[in-house]
């Protein structure tokens, strides 16, 4: 298995428990995080050897070992097959590495259907050549692919079966220490080296805005593995050291604890949807990664929220839009809809229970079954 970011390895940590569960034995290896070596993976590399920022100068400088790491990694492989090869997410990584097993012979399964349908089409060719079976957490995907000739199989989103329906918010601040009565907002400004960089001290930036409107505000920010740092250094030059509550991971304790939440764009937007809490999206990234992704769009959204929903239920601000004036505008206008808009907080949540039904299957059980049925063949 290779998952080479932190909502890769949540996916994919979701993915062993299902196989764990139908093989007494299932020996795993290759790269990942720590919910893949908590359950027993075998690590050959660390996941944030691969996990990069759009197309900035970190990808460039890094290209030759990433590049390095896959050649290694197939030729492993290759000496000594696995009974199945498995890419969660990661396409730009794992789908020519799968290309290159699967016509060597290994059987091939890629978790999560790639956004083609939101942008890069292209790479619907390459999805075909690389993988035997495409474990889908969206409905709408196996259509899609089946339209293109590619098997594949609806699992659900792994998130929708781990996020309560109902989140406890009393409980999560308790086990957090923040106060039952304060406005809480999350900021999570991603889980790279890279986001936090760009994106920290921005979002910091507009918490600045926000406490001077409300002094009494807290902010909470979950710090992933290896991240810590870099946060309490922006927290630091942003002058909101002292008011930040910074935690190590518990990501999904200040989701279900906060009020609102500020967050980059990415797989948190869903999580933050599945606890049924408005948000705002923001991202940016160096100019040449905007104008070149930004050629490869096929739809106006970026947040999953949005996309799957097919209009704009939470705001988007992206690139130049992205000011810590405007950010901190658009989240206060969340704060201000509990006392003056409640309507528009229950519309949002009906909408997001709505969506959490949909995505709720047993992942496990059926990402494993489909496995076996790859492996059987």
């Amino acid at each position: 298995m290779v998952a080479g970011e932190a909502s890769g390895d949540l996916l994919a940590g979701r993915l062993i428990d299902g196989m764990q569960a139908r093989w007494k034995t299932v020996e795993v290896c290759g790269i990942g995080g720590p919910q893949m070596v908590g359950r027993g993976m075998q690590a050959w590399w660390p996941q944030d050897k691969l996990s990069v920022h759009g197309f900035s100068w970190e990808l460039i400088r890094r290209y030759r070992e990433i590049v390095g790491i896959r050649r290694q990694l197939r030729e492993r492989l290759i000496a000594a097959p696995p009974d199945v090869f498995i890419g969660v997410d990661a396409p730009d990584f794992n789908l020519a590495l799968e290309a290159d097993l699967r016509a060597s012979g290994t059987k091939t399964v890629h978790f999560v259907c790639p956004s083609v349908w939101a942008w890069r089409p292209q790479r619907m060719e390459l999805l075909r050549r690389a993988a035997d079976h495409v474990l889908c957490i969206f409905p709408f995907e196996p259509a899609l692919l089946q339209r293109e000739g590619i098997a594949s199989t609806f699992v659900g989103h792994p998130l929708a079966q781990l996020i309560p329906l109902q989140p406890d918010r009393a409980a999560a601040r308790r086990s957090l220490g923040l106060d039952d009565e304060a406005t809480v907002l999350a900021i999570l400004p991603g889980s790279r080296r890279s986001e936090i960089d760009y994106l920290a001290p921005l979002f910091f930036a507009a918490a600045a805005r926000m406490l001077a409107a409300r002094p009494s505000m807290q902010f909470v920010v979950p710090a992933a593995p290896g991240l810590r740092a870099r946060i309490e250094a922006a927290a630091r030059n942003s002058g909101l050291h002292g008011h930040l509550h910074i935690v190590d991971g518990q990501s999904h304790a200040v989701l279900a604890a906060c009020d609102t939440v500020l967050l980059a764009s990415g797989t948190a937007t869903l999580e933050a949807a599945l606890f049924k809490r408005p948000m705002v999206i923001a991202y940016r990234m160096s100019w040449l990664s905007a104008a070149l992704i930004g050629r490869k769009l096929l739809q106006p959204w970026v947040g999953l929220p949005n996309i799957l929903n097919r209009r704009f239920v939470v705001p988007e601000l992206l690139q130049d839009a992205a000011t810590p004036a405007a950010l901190a505008q658009a989240t206060l206008d969340w704060l201000d809809a509990a006392q003056h808009a409640p309507e528009r907080l229950q519309e949002l949540e009906t909408c997001f229970t709505t969506m959490h039904h949909n995505l709720l299957r047993d992942t496990p059980a059926l990402a494993s079954d489909a496995i076996a049925q790859v492996v059987q063949s």
